[in-house]
């Protein structure tokens, strides 16, 4: 029995042009379905299934083949109906998995089990849905619930189960007798057919914008260090420099105008209102970053550490308070100040006059402040 994946693609979407090959995290959106199809090892052959010779051409760089489907099925009137039918007519398979590049975070996990499922149970379609319980209504009634019964804890509600759409399966031979009889055969028409549950990230459907800045957010996380939850009060990490700033007093930030091959503090300097904080990025790669920070006395950040980075500053002109592992010392014009990754440190301007430091870290660098130390050393 040949198991084929078909992954369908079109250039043409409307809601967000060319989705497809837009870079989620810097990869292109259909590479993270075809890259999990290729783990899951359970496919004799995995197909891109588009008219545009670019997502030919990321399927071939991708390492699986390319199938180009006529212009006439491309259309946005074109239905899966379709263009599955004519995949089938086409390519040889009993059995034809579909996986939805908008559908990223589909793992390998669910697509080796979702295989597994249609061929072990024998069915001749299989559809992913996912457990939504919540109160639902239809039409203005209410589906799983009573109202005029106290409302029960939503884990004890019966599920509503709504398509998740990013896997579905096809036996080959039921899916074009359907076609024949009724003129479709997405649903499964006649035949044995089966449901598998998606949960988690496997849900997340991209069908218009905010759905990809979501995606985005998810994909960055996935990519990022283990996820550990924080709580208000408690130790936690940030690593927003425009936020960590904020919080610091320092509002006014340029940290878009880096890299330039000489520049001068002191026109930087005169380009800020000096009554104000402000900060200036200078340097900003893959291995560092350096930034000009202005404060006024009584100004500095929240105690904090660095636990993967070691950081050092050249104090530019003032004076700060530096508590460096719980000892204050006075720094002041022309000193160096360098921490090592790890120790607790905090920075205060003092003095009749504002202080300036540059920075050395890194932009991606963490902030971890100690646990319940949401002091904002503003004053």
């Amino acid at each position: 029995m040949k198991t084929v994946a078909m992954i369908p693609a079109r250039m043409g979407s409307t809601r967000i042009p060319k989705k497809n090959i837009r870079l989620l995290n810097g990869v292109p959106m259909i590479s993270y379905i075809i890259r999990a199809a290729k783990a899951a090892n359970c496919f004799d052959e995995i197909y891109v299934n588009s008219e545009s010779d670019i997502l030919g051409k990321i399927a071939i760089e991708e390492g699986v083949k390319f199938y180009k489907r006529p212009d006439a099925l491309s259309t946005n009137s074109a239905t899966n109906d379709e263009f599955t039918a004519d995949f089938m007519s086409n390519i040889d398979c009993d059995v034809l998995i579909q996986l939805l590049p908008t559908s990223p975070f589909v793992s390998r996990d669910d697509i080796e089990s979702f295989t597994r499922k249609m061929i072990d149970d024998n069915l001749d379609t299989l559809i992913s849905v996912t457990n939504q319980q919540i109160e639902c209504v239809y039409n203005g009634s209410p589906i799983n619930f009573d109202q005029k019964k106290l409302s029960p804890p939503s884990q004890d509600l019966t599920p509503i189960q709504p398509y998740a759409c990013g896997l579905m399966g096809w036996r080959t031979e039921n899916y074009m007798n359907n076609m024949s009889e009724y003129d479709c055969g997405y649903h499964g028409g006649d035949g044995n057919i089966g449901f598998y549950t998606l949960d988690g990230f496997a849900i997340v459907d991209v069908d218009n914008e905010e759905d990809f800045q979501l995606a985005e957010v998810v994909a960055r996380s996935l990519a990022s260090e283990q996820y550990a939850p924080q709580y208000y009060g408690e130790e936690h990490s940030e690593v927003d420099v425009p936020s960590i700033l904020a919080k610091d007093g320092v509002m006014n930030n340029n940290l878009h105008d880096a890299n330039k091959e000489i520049v001068s503090v002191n026109d930087i300097r005169a380009s800020f209102d000096s009554s104000t904080s402000w900060s200036h990025r200078v340097v900003n790669t893959e291995n560092n970053s350096a930034t000009i920070i202005h404060q006024q006395p009584g100004q500095g950040n929240r105690r904090h550490y660095h636990p993967d980075w070691n950081e050092w500053w050249f104090i530019i002109d003032g004076e700060w308070i530096w508590e460096i592992a719980g000892e204050k010392k006075l720094i002041k014009k022309d000193d160096v100040v360098f921490i090592q990754k790890g120790v607790v440190h905090r920075i205060e301007a003092t003095g009749d006059k504002p202080a300036i430091r540059l920075a050395v870290s890194r932009e991606d660098v963490a902030h971890v402040y100690p646990d319940g130390d949401m002091e904002n050393v503003e004053k």
